[in-house]
């Protein structure tokens, strides 16, 4: 501090410190005055006024959450340079989200169609068309930018300034599962430390006769189902989920379809109940509110612990009296549990039963949902692009024959892969990530308060012809045919599974599967979109089609 800035301050004390002894006193009177009023009132009007008190803090406090922190936080923005809409009061953009999806669903796609941004995102777009690749928007009263540049995108999603974390709503991710994707810090370390080994490479060779055993089921279903002249239609999305969920349930639960199948509906009803209460979460206790559809998915969640803690019982009373610990995640996840719980049932660095029962919720949906979603956009691509169709059975027929495919032939596949990777550009099954700022954050030459969404929506990323040139709504898999990091004009463009250190645990699971899969059909099947089929893609969590995929199948 200056010398004469400490001189001024020193001299102001004192002066303070000498004020005439009836100032002081006059002073000393007030207060004693007015503790001394407070000491003669009764209980009962002291306890009355500080109770009247509380109503006007809380409505300060609500106030300044939905009107006076969103408009400094706006300012905050656009005095950098960033536009977008204005705040509205509490609600902020939901009220054109639903607007424009609606719009925007009624009418469906042309077939052969894949620019389905304006309809998967119409609001996103809308925005981007107005006001550019960095954009604000309002998710209630929390302000969004939306970021369509893949080196600010890999930046936010690597973490590694350290400043943003997943967006969090406590009460709605319970619903479905508060697992591994939606933990931070030590906790999430040590999660995905226990679930690391279930998905290295050895393993999932391991998983090989039970992706194979799980398809000849399916194959052989629809074999059964051919008619006289060999064909047949068939809606392939739920056949695909049914797949996807018996796959899920054997190597992660060595159990069959038929016992997981209660789990998939009610997860299945529970994502379509969150995205039709997205755009209410921001009315702050609206969970809490005993609505029909919060009792529903209140019930439902109940309905899915109990049957995965009825799952669970039996595995850990099979454990206890000796039984070989079952080499699948639910193993793995209460070997954990076992090994690191003391002798009153506390579990320190391990999971608790309770962890166990999110992670298995997690792995139901998303082991089942990410690759259904692949599988059925695949065939409904190939299906509108037979010449690709016959290149990839070309392929896996010279390196299979009719023979089961086994891993080293699945990892020289060239283009089924490229196929695979092609539809996850135009089709990927997560539309969009985000992220939030807990602490102020500069991130490409703009500071971002504390409190600001950050969303990083990969279908605008893999849409943009600035990056993949000018045919980027063609089905180009030959785009591939040098590997993911020369498809187009950023090496790091392609995030199907996001990126950095929270990069889908499950990839290559997937992927190993869809690629099984697909091998399986094309030895089998011709396949082509049926008259009752309508391109209408949208998303209920991930990207679903809206009326179903209705193939026609021919036997070969």
């Amino acid at each position: 501090m200056p010398y004469h800035t400490i001189t001024v301050h020193s001299h102001l004390k004192n002066r303070r410190s000498t004020l005439p002894a009836s100032r002081q006193t006059v002073r000393a009177m007030v207060l004693g005055a007015t503790f001394a009023a407070a000491a003669s009132l009764p209980w009962s009007i002291l306890l009355g006024g500080i109770l009247g008190l509380v109503p006007i803090w809380l409505a300060g406090r609500l106030l300044n959450q939905l009107w006076w922190q969103p408009r400094r936080l706006e300012r905050a923005l656009r005095a950098q340079g960033l536009r977008g809409t204005s705040y509205h009061f509490l609600t902020g953009d939901l009220k054109d989200y639903g607007r424009l999806s609606r719009e925007a669903w009624s009418k469906p796609l042309p077939l052969r169609c894949h620019d389905i941004a304006p309809r998967v995102m119409p609001l996103v777009h809308k925005l981007v068309q107005e006001h550019g690749k960095a954009c604000i928007s309002w998710f209630g009263p929390t302000p969004k930018v939306t970021l369509i540049d893949p080196e600010l995108i890999r930046d936010v999603m690597s973490n590694k300034f350290g400043h943003f974390e997943k967006l969090k709503f406590p009460a709605l991710s319970k619903m479905l599962g508060d697992g591994v994707a939606s933990h931070e810090g030590e906790k999430w370390v040590r999660h995905r430390r226990i679930l690391n080994p279930a998905f290295h490479l050895e393993k999932l060779k391991r998983m090989l006769p039970v992706f194979s055993a799980c398809c000849e089921d399916m194959v052989r279903r629809w074999v059964a189902s051919l008619g006289s002249d060999g064909s047949c239609e068939l809606d392939v999305w739920p056949e695909l989920q049914t797949l996807t969920g018996d796959v899920i349930s054997r190597t992660a639960f060595s159990s069959s379809y038929l016992e997981g199948r209660k789990i998939f509906q009610l997860q299945a009803e529970q994502a379509e109940s969150i995205m039709r209460n997205l755009q209410k979460i921001i009315i702050p206790g609206y969970l809490s509110l005993p609505t029909k559809s919060n009792r529903k998915m209140h019930q439902v969640n109940k309905e899915v612990e109990s049957i995965l803690r009825g799952i669970i019982g039996k595995r850990i009373e099979a454990m206890k009296e000796g039984e070989t610990t079952k080499d699948d995640l639910l193993g793995l996840l209460l070997e954990s549990n076992m090994r690191h719980t003391d002798a009153n049932g506390q579990s320190s660095m391990g999971m608790t039963i309770e962890d166990v029962i999110e992670e298995c919720k997690v792995f139901y949906f998303a082991g089942m949902e990410t690759t259904s979603v692949l599988l059925t956009w695949t065939m409904v691509v190939l299906s509108m692009h037979p010449e690709w169709q016959d290149r990839a059975r070309q392929e896996v027929l010279n390196l299979f024959g009719k023979n089961r495919p086994e891993f080293d032939g699945l990892s020289r596949l060239k283009i089924v892969t490229m196929i695979l990777n092609e539809v996850l550009r135009l089709y990927p099954p997560g539309i969009a990530f985000v992220r939030k700022t807990y602490k102020e954050m500069k991130i490409g030459g703009i500071t971002y308060p504390a409190g600001v969404i950050i969303e990083l929506p990969v279908l605008f990323i893999h849409h943009d012809p600035d990056i993949w040139g000018s045919d980027v709504h063609e089905f180009r898999p030959d785009r591939f045919a040098e590997g993911v990091s020369k498809a187009s004009k950023d090496p790091g463009a392609f995030l199907p599974f996001g990126w950095g250190p929270r990069i889908c645990i499950g990839q290559n699971f997937a992927l190993l599967e869809a690629k099984m899969a697909m091998c399986m059909i094309l030895q089998t099947f011709e396949f082509e979109l049926a008259p009752s089929y309508t391109h209408a893609p949208h998303t209920v969590v991930t990207l679903h089609p809206m009326h179903g995929a209705q193939v026609k199948i021919k036997g070969i």
